[in-house]
């Protein structure tokens, strides 16, 4: 295989590169075909002269582009056909009538060119093997003398013009070692670019799932720092609403009509036991706060629940006040009968 020319595609050059592999060598470049498809110009605005230069059909004629050639590289039939008889060969459209009656065995003949859309390919048979030479190809693709037929069905279904090659190709090396020896292909070509796309899809598809991976990861970080916030919010009001039912639980006994320092040491009493009780029910914190509680801590305390109290609710928090200094002022007349008392 390694000794089958085959020119690659390059631009829109199709109908260079089907020439040179037709003919298994570098015989044209774009210069060459270009020189013919201007002499073809020449040919034909000669013609068109004939009926005079001032005719309306001159002067569209020469407002027209070339038919011959265009910009991107495209060549036409005539082009081609011209380049071939330059080395002896022909070209017979193997679509028509006239050579379909000869029912003639593809197999029998030595190489087709085949055009679609502006796009040139050769088909050629090299020793006693059949390639295919299309440019586009990563490299010549081996058809069976079975397939070759329907290869050909299939590309007059798909619109393609299959011309017949008659004349004596140019000898070449491939000619000459296939002649000899019969290869085999494991793998057909693919399309020029086709590994590249698939390569760079998977690369795509890879890069897309390392990206949504990377995103699910740092999704997690961030929901567990909320929710570590939101427990912590959780716990300080949890601590706050237990800390207030203290307090109103000695400030109850507080009211209760005792005197002031036995009043303070029993609320005292309370607060600690209340404390070691929601401490134990905590985690033991809230006994070890209870323990270093004094009487002036815990008024102090008292009086911020007060405050808060006031804050949310003035009109009952006005009458609790009154109570509580009423009651106050009863525990102080009542010590001072008890110290007048005689005896005391």
């Amino acid at each position: 295989m390694e000794s089958i020319f085959h020119e690659k595609q390059e631009g829109s050059l199709c109908a260079q590169h089907c020439l040179n592999n037709l003919l298994q060598g570098e015989y044209f470049t774009p210069v060459d075909l270009s020189s013919i498809a201007h002499q073809l110009d020449e040919e034909e605005r000669m013609r068109m002269a004939e009926g005079g230069v001032a005719s309306e059909e001159y002067r569209t004629f020469l407002q027209q582009p070339s038919g011959n050639m265009d910009d991107s590289g495209f060549f036409s039939i005539q082009v081609i056909s011209n380049a071939l008889g330059v080395w002896g060969l022909e070209l017979i459209l193997f679509n028509s009538r006239e050579y379909q009656s000869l029912m003639i065995n593809p197999i029998n003949e030595k190489a087709f060119i085949c055009n679609y859309k502006e796009h040139w390919f050769t088909i050629r048979k090299l020793g006693q093997q059949w390639f295919n030479l299309n440019s586009l190809l990563t490299g010549p693709e081996l058809i069976s003398d079975t397939y070759l037929a329907l290869f050909l069905a299939q590309l007059q279904q798909e619109g393609y013009s299959i011309f017949v090659i008659r004349g004596n190709l140019p000898e070449c090396e491939a000619e000459q070692i296939l002649g000899i020896m019969r290869v085999q292909q494991q793998q057909r070509p693919k399309l020029i670019g086709e590994d590249e796309a698939q390569t760079s899809a998977g690369r795509a598809a890879a890069q897309g799932q390392v990206e949504m991976g990377l995103g699910a990861e740092e999704a997690v970080p961030d929901e567990d720092e909320e929710l570590k916030r939101a427990l912590a919010l959780s716990r300080q009001d949890m601590e706050v609403e237990d800390e207030e039912a203290d307090l109103r639980r000695a400030i109850q006994l507080s009211m209760q009509g005792a005197a002031g320092s036995s009043s303070e040491s029993e609320v005292g009493n309370v607060r600690t036991s209340s404390l070691a009780a929601g401490g134990a029910a905590g985690g033991g914190q809230g006994a070890a706060q209870a323990e270093t509680l004094t009487a002036e801590e815990l008024r102090k305390r008292r009086q911020a629940y007060f405050d808060r109290q006031q804050q949310q609710q003035v009109e009952p928090s006005i009458p609790q006040q009154a109570d509580a200094k009423s009651a106050g002022s009863e525990t102080e007349g009542s010590e001072q009968n008890q110290q007048h008392k005689p005896g005391q």
